[in-house]
């Protein structure tokens, strides 16, 4: 039964909507958000301006329908997000998510990042891997310790460790704007953006996973809101939504700022092979040998906190689940898990994360939508079905396309290469799933609105 009363009946303060926008913001923004933009910037040069809108619509715009997806629907989980395509569909689609941003690739580039480019460089080669260790170690002993007790989740990150980087932040933006290295309007544009640049933008989004990374914050969320007494499903989510849009917006500011540094930067340098290089070259102009350890401080401070959201939603999204294992027990494991990954090198789990995104994200993107706009076909798994199984095919073939030569490369991946660019329109442009979702949402729809006719049954599922 549905509370009749919050436990807190009052609105919520501005300070209160603050520190759950302030959580949020921490719980999206890591390394991969700093690193990712700046090397597109790079990459884009003089059309920076297009890149960073299709860059907005999957790093920011996309994260913001996550959460509201994860309020319209009232759910508290990514696993309420599948539902309505039953419950082995969304147990799957829970795991692989998790999995994903969790201890495969997302978590153990929180640790990977910072240390490779804040902290290697002032280490002997030779110690590297060693230092990599004793990092990653301390690293995830300290997001297990933060993550241990439910309850400090908003307030470490929110009150703390948030507010410290923001400042940091500012600090190398405030440089930088001052006296930029050159003008981002006059630099070289890389091939593949000279006539691509917004959907290049839009695929590089995917590296973040903040929009994957929405759908698992979600349990996180309604908890930490739940602590402000907000305890009935319509108020919860109305303050979630709220604070979504504050966070999502700072968010978004910064990646302009961001994207434009990058292009800059081209003034002075080459383009970089990472977006890691390019940050460290940029504070080490602006502050020479105190850059690196500004940027190392700066780095392992954002990825904390989005470390820390990752682990708690996986510890409580599986207990949640698999109930006989404590929360605890399975933060050990994904921190563990995490911890043993991320020592197999920044550059090899990028590598691999690539392919597993190119699959993940044409299904949570239909996934959100639907969310958002279920009130308007009553939730019906038909309509779900429809686009998902749409979505699947050609989910598959950007997961193959992606993969390193040893696979893409193969004579099986260029048979399906030859077949996903010959036959799915957009496929050039890595969004050769639109066209065959649309359709699966059009088939689905109408077989909604007919099922009354056909079968004289009402067409709505419930709406839990």
């Amino acid at each position: 039964m549905e509370q009749v009363q919050d436990l807190n009946p009052k609105p919520l303060s501005v300070k209160e909507y603050l520190v759950v926008s302030s959580m949020l913001f921490g719980l999206f923004f890591g390394a991969g958000n700093l690193i990712f933009p700046i090397h597109l910037g790079q990459l884009a040069g003089a059309h920076w301006g297009l890149a960073t809108v299709g860059f907005l619509v999957t790093a920011v715009v996309l994260p913001l329908l996550s959460v509201l997806a994860v309020a319209v629907t009232r759910s508290e989980g990514v696993y309420d997000i599948g539902k309505p395509l039953g419950p082995a569909f969304a147990l799957a689609f829970m795991v692989l998510i998790h999995a994903t941003i969790g201890p495969l690739f997302g978590t153990p580039r929180t640790a990977t990042i910072p240390f490779s480019v804040g902290v290697q460089p002032l280490l002997p080669a030779s110690w590297a891997h060693a230092g990599l260790l004793v990092f990653s170690l301390l690293f995830f002993g300290a997001a297990f310790l933060i993550s241990f007790r439910e309850s400090n989740v908003m307030s470490s990150v929110g009150k703390v460790l948030n507010p410290l980087f923001l400042l940091m932040l500012f600090a190398v933006f405030a440089m930088a704007f001052m006296a930029p290295m050159s003008h981002a309007s006059n630099q070289s544009v890389t091939a593949a953006y000279q006539h691509a640049s917004f959907f290049n933008g839009f695929l590089q989004g995917y590296n973040t996973m903040d929009a994957l990374a929405g759908l698992a914050f979600g349990v996180t969320v309604v908890a930490a809101v739940r602590q402000l007494g907000k305890t009935t499903p319509k108020s919860n989510a109305r303050v979630t939504a709220k604070a979504g849009v504050l966070a999502t917006g700072m968010i978004g500011l910064i990646y302009v700022g961001l994207i434009w540094l990058g292009a800059t930067t081209l003034g002075h340098f080459k383009v970089s092979a990472d977006g890691g290089v390019a940050f460290n070259q940029l504070v080490t102009y602006y502050l020479g040998n105190i850059g690196h350890a500004l940027l190392a401080t700066l780095l392992t401070v954002t990825c904390l906190t989005t470390a820390v959201g990752l682990v708690a939603a996986f510890a409580q999204d599986f207990h949640k689940h698999f109930s006989r294992v404590s929360y605890q027990t399975w933060l050990g494991f994904m921190c563990v898990a995490s911890f043993l990954t991320a020592n197999f090198g920044l550059d090899t789990i990028i590598q691999w994360s690539t392919p597993m995104l190119m699959f993940l994200y044409p299904f949570a993107m239909v996934l959100i939508l639907l969310s958002i706009f279920s009130p308007l076909f009553k939730r019906d798994p038909v309509v779900y079905a429809f686009v998902v199984v749409c979505t699947a095919v050609p989910a598959l073939l950007d997961m193959v396309a992606a993969f390193p030569p040893v696979v893409s490369q193969s004579a099986f991946g260029k048979a399906l290469g030859a077949f996903q660019q010959g036959v799915l329109p957009f496929a050039s442009l890595g969004m050769d799933w639109v066209v065959p979702a649309v359709v699966g949402a059009v088939a689905g729809l109408a077989v909604h609105v007919l099922k009354p006719v056909l079968t004289g049954q009402p067409a709505s599922a419930s709406d839990r």
